[in-house]
């Protein structure tokens, strides 16, 4: 008995290591495939000589709009898609262990809804007289949101469905604040931004969105074991001598924080937290020191991916990356639902 709890530790050990290494060495090809592709390709050679130039100091011959193109824009477009990948996926996994619903993510409890509404108030309306930014406006819409959909989820007992009434709610209030406050072009730019939108973030927001996400990362790491834990709901992870009221919270913020920012540079992206977290506990199973990170590594090439194929689908022009997610994510969330009514 012993040798067998042995071998399948010991099997899941190396399955993890596995899924680790294999999504790790995915992410660089993918990134640099997303600074190759665009309206003009550059090749293979002018990245690596480009790439060279300013991380080495090289003095390779390139072309100077080639090379501004790849490092001010599809550089940081790419690393943003990145963390915004990880820090979605890395909050669907949160969200789903203290909820102990797989079905839960950011965007289906409404917390995307609440984080863009938060910004659009702050973007639009002007609420918070400029003291305010977007990224602070957004997780004050994020925590409001969240807090109504439990709210209202302890009444019903229905988490999803009170999820999807706020994500709806927030977003009716979204488009309230645009139609009365904005002209006609404003309107317009803010509702393609609302469907999640890479084409405008720059190296300062990467700023922003690398420490958010390293930070979110570093903190559900921390507790891990608390989600592992949390897994088997609030009373076992209690017996366990977690703090339960103060890990949940802490966790909640952290989700949100990562939500909020994320969604005030990129708009609203839907799926990533709950499909990735499904496939990454496919590959590497449940134990989050190692769900975690995979999780984030598989976001981060998945939003990357997603934002190759919205510049390539229609010719001559660039979806919202959130039309993309959702294309390849509701199939997805589908089966998910299939799969959990076949197996009760």
């Amino acid at each position: 008995m012993t040798t067998l709890i042995l071998n399948k530790s010991t099997s899941l050990f190396i399955r993890s290591i596995k899924g680790f290494l294999v999504s790790a060495s995915i992410l660089l090809p993918t990134i640099i495939l997303a600074v190759m592709i665009g309206e003009s390709a550059i090749s293979l050679e002018t990245v690596y000589k480009t790439f060279s130039n300013k991380l080495l100091g090289t003095t390779y011959l390139v072309d100077l709009i080639d090379a501004g193109i790849l490092w001010e824009y599809r550089l940081s477009r790419a690393v943003i898609a990145c963390c915004c990948g990880a820090a979605l996926a890395v909050s669907g996994v949160i969200l789903q262990s203290l909820l102990r619903n797989v079905l839960v993510d950011p965007y289906i409890l409404g917390i995307s809804a609440g984080a863009s509404a938060g910004a659009v108030a702050v973007a639009i309306v002007g609420i918070g007289a400029g003291i305010l930014s977007m990224s602070a406006g957004a997780f004050l819409g994020a925590l409001l949101s969240f807090g109504l959909v439990l709210a209202l989820s302890r009444v019903t007992g229905q988490i999803i469905l009170a999820g999807i009434a706020g994500a709806q709610l927030f977003h009716a209030l979204s488009a309230l604040m645009i139609t009365k406050s904005a002209n006609a072009e404003a309107a317009r730019g803010i509702m393609f931004w609302l469907l999640g939108n890479l084409s405008g973030v720059r190296w300062d927001d990467a700023w922003l969105a690398i420490p958010v996400a390293v930070i979110g990362m570093t903190v559900a790491l921390y507790y891990a074991r608390a989600l592992d834990a949390f897994t088997f709901g609030a009373e076992s992870a209690a017996s366990l001598g977690i703090p339960v009221a103060r890990v949940r919270l802490i966790l909640i913020l952290v989700t949100a924080s990562m939500t909020a920012v994320m969604v005030s540079m990129v708009g609203s992206i839907g799926f990533v937290g709950l499909v990735i977290p499904h496939a990454a506990r496919f590959l590497v199973g449940v134990r989050h020191s190692i769900l975690l990170p995979v999780s984030a590594l598989m976001g981060a090439v998945f939003l990357v991916m997603s934002d190759i194929l919205s510049r390539i689908v229609v010719s001559g022009q660039v979806l919202p990356i959130g039309v993309v997610t959702a294309l390849i994510g509701a199939p997805a969330f589908a089966l998910i639902l299939i799969r959990g009514a076949r197996n009760r």
